[in-house]
Protein backbone atom coordinates (compact mmCIF):
# COMPACT_ATOMS: atom_id res chain seq x y z
CA UNK A 1 0.00 0.00 0.00
CA UNK A 2 3.20 2.44 1.21
CA UNK A 3 4.18 1.78 -2.26
CA UNK A 4 0.94 2.69 -4.17
CA UNK A 5 0.77 5.80 -2.43
CA UNK A 6 4.11 6.52 -3.19
CA UNK A 7 3.79 6.61 -6.94
CA UNK A 8 0.45 8.37 -6.80
CA UNK A 9 2.02 11.28 -5.04
CA UNK A 10 4.90 11.46 -7.52
CA UNK A 11 2.85 11.34 -10.19
CA UNK A 12 0.74 14.17 -8.91
CA UNK A 13 3.95 16.14 -8.06
CA UNK A 14 4.97 15.88 -11.44
CA UNK A 15 2.05 16.27 -12.82
CA UNK A 16 1.35 19.87 -10.85
CA UNK A 17 5.46 21.13 -11.66
CA UNK A 18 5.53 20.32 -15.67
CA UNK A 19 3.05 22.97 -16.34
CA UNK A 20 4.59 25.35 -14.12
CA UNK A 21 8.02 24.89 -15.39
CA UNK A 22 7.08 25.32 -18.96
CA UNK A 23 5.82 28.91 -18.65
CA UNK A 24 7.74 32.05 -19.54
CA UNK A 25 8.24 34.72 -17.17
CA UNK A 26 10.27 37.37 -19.65
CA UNK A 27 8.31 39.47 -21.58
CA UNK A 28 6.85 38.75 -25.11
CA UNK A 29 8.88 37.35 -27.66
CA UNK A 30 8.81 40.87 -30.23
CA UNK A 31 7.16 43.03 -27.48
CA UNK A 32 8.09 46.74 -26.52
CA UNK A 33 11.00 44.97 -24.53
CA UNK A 34 12.72 43.85 -27.29
CA UNK A 35 12.39 46.12 -30.00
CA UNK A 36 12.55 49.27 -27.58
CA UNK A 37 10.32 52.29 -27.65
CA UNK A 38 8.17 53.75 -30.13
CA UNK A 39 9.87 55.20 -32.83
CA UNK A 40 12.90 53.02 -32.72
CA UNK A 41 13.86 50.46 -35.15
CA UNK A 42 14.15 46.79 -33.89
CA UNK A 43 17.32 45.41 -34.37
CA UNK A 44 15.94 42.58 -36.53
CA UNK A 45 14.80 44.77 -39.80
CA UNK A 46 18.09 46.45 -39.46
CA UNK A 47 20.25 42.77 -39.23
CA UNK A 48 17.74 41.30 -41.96
CA UNK A 49 18.51 44.41 -44.24
CA UNK A 50 22.54 44.08 -43.46
CA UNK A 51 22.00 40.24 -44.36
CA UNK A 52 20.68 40.60 -47.26
CA UNK A 53 23.13 43.03 -48.38
CA UNK A 54 26.02 40.94 -47.67
CA UNK A 55 24.41 37.94 -49.26
CA UNK A 56 23.94 40.13 -52.18
CA UNK A 57 27.27 40.99 -52.24
CA UNK A 58 28.91 37.71 -52.14
CA UNK A 59 26.13 36.41 -54.63
CA UNK A 60 27.78 39.12 -57.31
CA UNK A 61 30.63 37.59 -56.28
CA UNK A 62 32.43 41.16 -54.62
CA UNK A 63 32.74 39.49 -51.62
CA UNK A 64 34.59 36.25 -50.95
CA UNK A 65 33.26 33.84 -48.54
CA UNK A 66 35.23 34.30 -45.54
CA UNK A 67 34.54 38.31 -45.21
CA UNK A 68 30.61 37.09 -45.74
CA UNK A 69 31.07 35.08 -42.70
CA UNK A 70 32.73 37.75 -41.18
CA UNK A 71 30.17 40.28 -41.25
CA UNK A 72 27.62 37.91 -40.46
CA UNK A 73 29.18 37.22 -37.33
CA UNK A 74 29.48 41.12 -36.75
CA UNK A 75 25.80 41.45 -36.98
CA UNK A 76 24.86 38.52 -35.29
CA UNK A 77 27.38 39.80 -32.43
CA UNK A 78 25.16 43.38 -32.59
CA UNK A 79 21.78 41.60 -32.25
CA UNK A 80 23.08 39.59 -28.94
CA UNK A 81 23.84 42.28 -27.58
CA UNK A 82 20.85 44.11 -28.42
CA UNK A 83 19.40 41.18 -26.82
CA UNK A 84 21.46 41.46 -23.54
CA UNK A 85 20.44 45.65 -23.30
CA UNK A 86 16.80 44.62 -23.12
CA UNK A 87 16.86 41.64 -20.95
CA UNK A 88 16.65 42.97 -17.99
CA UNK A 89 14.50 46.03 -19.00
CA UNK A 90 11.24 47.20 -20.38
CA UNK A 91 13.46 48.60 -23.59
CA UNK A 92 16.83 50.28 -24.08
CA UNK A 93 18.77 53.59 -22.51
CA UNK A 94 19.13 56.26 -24.67
CA UNK A 95 23.15 55.07 -24.04
CA UNK A 96 22.28 51.40 -25.26
CA UNK A 97 20.28 52.48 -28.09
CA UNK A 98 22.47 54.91 -29.43
CA UNK A 99 25.90 51.99 -28.89
CA UNK A 100 23.41 49.58 -31.25
CA UNK A 101 22.77 52.58 -33.67
CA UNK A 102 26.77 53.22 -33.87
CA UNK A 103 27.63 49.29 -34.27
CA UNK A 104 25.07 49.40 -37.39
CA UNK A 105 26.36 52.16 -38.90
CA UNK A 106 29.85 50.64 -38.43
CA UNK A 107 28.73 47.76 -40.48
CA UNK A 108 26.89 50.00 -42.80
CA UNK A 109 29.48 52.07 -43.98
CA UNK A 110 31.69 48.98 -44.18
CA UNK A 111 29.41 47.32 -46.80
CA UNK A 112 29.07 50.88 -48.62
CA UNK A 113 32.46 49.79 -50.13
CA UNK A 114 31.02 46.27 -51.37
CA UNK A 115 27.82 48.01 -52.28
CA UNK A 116 29.67 50.88 -54.97
CA UNK A 117 31.09 47.62 -56.86
CA UNK A 118 27.78 46.31 -57.66
CA UNK A 119 26.20 49.25 -59.01
CA UNK A 120 26.06 51.58 -55.48
CA UNK A 121 22.40 50.39 -54.78
CA UNK A 122 21.15 50.14 -50.72
CA UNK A 123 18.95 47.59 -50.46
Amino acid sequence: MKKLMTAVMAVAAISVAIPAAAQHYGPPRGGPAYHGPAGYPGGGRQAQRLERQIDRAWQARVMSTGKAREYRGAVQRVVRLEQQYSFDRDGLTRWERQDIRERYQRIQANLDRYNRRIGGRRW
